[in-house]
């Protein structure tokens, strides 16, 4: 074993937005999982919006584990043909999950935090931009902090060290073709 492996650097984390229409934002988030793990630093998702469907990541982020905890904290995607919960039901679960992202940042168990879909989240009114702002303010210095979703907000963009955003160019459902298992979840 490496000498340093499962110690963060005593630098100071970043914050880093993944933002855009085209797709790619959770997986990028995905790749800094990975990328971590293999150092030994313990990472935490918490996804503000994904929640009562089924995807791959549920059952491939248990075999990252103890180093990665993922926890789906939203009701699932809201306003799409088969949400069957009001608004006020998604606002509680996105209240509930920025509770619990500063839970998580102040006990400082993790090394590095991606918050998925919580721009989003913001865009939809389940939260507001200054939940993100004051989550931002409350990481600690060695904390990494990750923020996915379209419609990043610009206050967000100026604290952000890193800001990428995905550019669609070309989709396969403009040609009628479906979310792929394993590809798209």
């Amino acid at each position: 074993m490496h000498p340093t492996m499962g110690k963060m650097p005593a630098e100071k984390g970043l914050v880093i937005v993944y933002t855009g229409k085209g797709k790619g934002k959770t997986t990028a988030a995905l790749g800094i999982v990975l990328r971590a793990v293999g150092h030994g630093y313990k990472v935490g998702m918490i996804q503000f919006i994904k929640g009562e469907w089924y995807y791959g990541e549920l059952t491939s982020s248990k075999r990252l584990e103890p180093e990665f905890e993922m926890i789906a904290a939203g009701k699932g995607f809201v306003g799409i043909i088969d949400d069957d919960h009001p608004i006020e039901d998604h606002q509680k679960a996105a209240q509930a999950a920025v509770a619990l992202v500063k839970e998580k940042l102040a006990s400082g168990i993790y090394d590095v935090m991606i918050l998925d879909e919580i721009n989003y989240a913001a865009k939809l009114n389940l939260i507001s931009e200054q939940d993100i702002l004051d989550i931002i303010a409350a990481k600690q210095d060695k904390t990494t902090l990750v923020l996915t979703g379209n419609y990043a907000p610009e206050s967000v963009i100026a604290v952000a060290d890193l800001v990428t955003e995905m550019k669609e160019i070309k989709h396969p459902y403009q040609k009628g073709i479906k979310a792929k298992k394993g590809i798209d979840f």
